[in-house]
């Protein structure tokens, strides 16, 4: 597991290091430096694929879009190199990159990397999943990649998800990732509709990859026998938005998850739910990175580690970006599914919007009470 991250004049970053634990938490105003911690790591994945590649790219590669080397290196840095540190089970890698600032370079060449390579970050497929915020919408027809079967995932915006689910609709799923309804059905595609059917609707889901074609395609029916099967375009964003979440969850093993806004697209109780899912992942031994704006995932999480108990509260932490601080607010999960601290503008809107509107309710009683004398 990655304990900790250091960056040091990545963007935002001048200096920055924070603790990260099985299920991490990353909540906070837009444009606080969120994302910029997931493209660190994501420059390191790049690093950490393949020994041979000199440099890591900028736009591209899992969905990044940092834009010239220029846009990658913090305005105060007093040099051109670009640090992540990882502290792998109480041992420090250092990647460093060039920033070459010259020119409109679109990429920083890798000046060190560790030896070895964190297992981690180099292990193939679904072993490392980035799920990007946007994901692909409903399509009838979907990607294939021609990488190995073993290195094949659902993709940085879950276009390769029908195929990943054909290649390993027979794989068991281990029992503490069962759906507690299905506990009795091993298969990843059993898995993954009784998921998306608690989380999201009822649904069965069919994926075809057809001999010598090089895309894929997926449909969906209602559960009943005499369904017909439905084009993603008439079952709504939410199921294509959680599909490769829940594929991903249930295949990543040992290894890494990172998700931005789960919550896209489902209704509250679908994002609770989710959060509670990916809380199970956690427990399960994967270390799960959530970017996420929604109170409802977030207690997901805290109910999967108090009421579901399948990760330990301990193991959940949560970063505050305020936009303010020069290092965002570390919050812990209690015993109880509380918070440890509980800091301005951290999802309290709800109770400040609630106080307006009693507040508006009573000006508007008292208003109708003055007309009536």
């Amino acid at each position: 597991m990655i304990e900790q991250i250091k960056i040091r004049n990545f963007k935002r970053f001048r200096e920055m290091i924070l603790p990260l634990r099985r299920m991490t938490v990353l909540t906070g105003t837009n444009g606080a430096g969120k994302s910029t911690l997931i493209q660190a790591l994501l420059l390191a994945r790049q690093a950490s694929e393949d020994e041979r590649v000199s440099v890591v790219q900028l736009n591209g590669p899992y969905g990044l879009e940092i834009g010239e080397a220029d846009d990658a290196l913090n305005v105060s840095a007093e040099d051109q190199i670009i640090q992540v540190l990882l502290c792998v089970e109480g041992d420090w890698r250092e990647y460093a990159f060039v920033a070459e600032i010259e020119g409109r370079v679109l990429h920083l060449p890798i000046e060190r990397r560790p030896d070895p390579l964190p297992t981690l970050l180099s292990s193939p497929g679904m072993q490392f999943t980035y799920l990007n915020a946007e994901r692909l919408g409903p399509r009838d027809q979907l990607s294939v990649t021609s990488a190995e079967i073993s290195n094949i995932g659902v993709g940085v915006r879950g276009e390769y998800v029908a195929q990943a689910i054909t290649l390993r609709e027979r794989d068991n799923v281990i029992d503490v990732l069962r759906h507690p309804a299905s506990l009795h059905v091993q298969t990843l595609r059993a898995q993954v509709e009784a998921w998306m059917s608690d989380i999201v609707r009822p649904i069965r889901i069919e994926t075809q990859w057809p001999l010598g074609m090089t895309t894929s395609a997926i449909r969906f029916q209602a559960p009943d026998i005499d369904s017909q099967p439905l084009r993603p375009g008439n079952v709504g964003f939410g199921v294509s938005y959680a599909l490769p979440i829940i594929v991903a969850g249930l295949a990543v093993g040992q290894g890494i998850l990172i998700v931005e806004n789960p919550e896209a697209h489902l209704h509250p109780a679908g994002q609770s739910k989710l959060g509670r899912f990916l809380g199970r992942v956690a427990g399960a031994g994967a270390q799960v990175i959530v970017e996420t704006h929604s109170d409802h995932v977030l207690n997901g999480i805290r109910r999967a580690a108090v009421d579901d108990r399948t990760v330990e509260s301990s193991d959940v932490v949560v970063h505050y970006f305020d936009g303010a601080s020069s290092s965002p607010i570390l919050i812990n999960v209690t015993a109880g599914g509380g918070m440890s601290s509980w800091p301005p503008g951290f999802f309290d809107q709800l109770d400040q919007d609630l106080g307006r509107l009693a507040h508006a309710k009573r000006e508007a009683r008292r208003a109708a009470e003055g007309s009536g004398r």
